[in-house]
């Protein structure tokens, strides 16, 4: 090849990156998770299904537990911001700002059930230092509920206000594991009743 062929560096066009690409491979392997599991999944199947080769995901992440680690980080500080953004609003009523922490967590079972369900059914594949952060995370989220709990019910202690709060989460996300079969309207609305009657706050 002679020098007369060879196209300058500075007049080649400029290698472009996909901005949506690392969120079509995270929805891709929620999804391919959340019906094979995480050890059934493979770099090459989740290219495949995001229509890139294995080495194009290496760009983005090193490794299928770096997949996994930035889709669970994705899901707690998003759920994280909207705690914070609702309870620590200075004009909040307490139980306008429970009830949308409710429906953000039921917004998260419903609306993201793949990536909800991976990540209630996966996070011990995560190493123990990721596991730790995340962890914390959870704990500064559900913080926020328990700061709205005692403001309307400044009679409980602390331990009790906690275990409450458990239980409401787990009863919005307790549809992760089978098929309600309902329209999705009426189990949004099934949902937040049962949440808010656990939490004791549901005015009906």
């Amino acid at each position: 090849m002679t020098s007369e062929n060879v196209t300058p560096i500075d007049a080649r066009p400029a290698r472009t990156r996909d901005p949506a690409r690392k969120q079509r491979i995270l929805d891709a392997a929620a999804d391919l998770m959340a019906r094979y599991g995480f050890s059934s999944v493979s770099m090459e199947d989740i290219g495949g299904a995001v229509g890139i080769t294995a080495s194009a995901i290496y760009r983005h992440y090193d490794s299928k537990i770096a997949v996994l680690t930035a889709m669970f980080n994705r899901v707690i500080d998003q759920l994280l911001s909207e705690g914070q953004r609702f309870a620590g609003h200075p004009d909040a009523e307490p139980l306008d700002a429970l009830r949308q922490l409710v429906d953000g967590q039921i917004a998260f079972v419903v609306d993201d059930r793949d990536i909800a369900q991976v990540y209630y059914r996966e996070i011990a594949n995560l190493p123990e230092a990721d596991r730790r952060r995340l962890r914390r995370k959870q704990r500064l989220y559900l913080e926020d509920w328990v700061h709205l709990l005692t403001e309307l019910r400044p009679g409980l202690d602390d331990a009790v206000a906690r275990t409450i709060v458990h239980c409401a989460i787990g009863a919005i996300q307790s549809t992760l594991q089978h098929s309600a079969g309902l329209p999705e309207d009426r189990l949004r609305d099934l949902l937040r009743r049962s949440a808010l009657a656990v939490l004791a706050t549901d005015p009906d």
